[in-house]
């Protein structure tokens, strides 16, 4: 793991308390919670599911 205590200074107030307060994301986050991800599968596998059927429709 790397020590970030040893990293540059903050060049302002608002770094230095995201620093302190907040600290540093882990790797392992920033992905989106498992029911949005899921809302977005069913959103955009549908509408690619119609614009094949769309597809197949045109032509039959």
């Amino acid at each position: 793991m790397s020590n970030h205590s040893n990293d540059d200074p903050s060049f302002n107030d608002a770094i230095d308390h995201q620093k302190k307060i907040e600290g540093y994301p882990k790797p392992s986050e920033g992905g989106l919670p498992g029911p949005i991800k899921w809302i977005g599968y069913v959103l955009f596998g549908g509408i690619a599911l119609m614009m094949l059927f769309a597809l197949i429709g045109n032509f039959i």
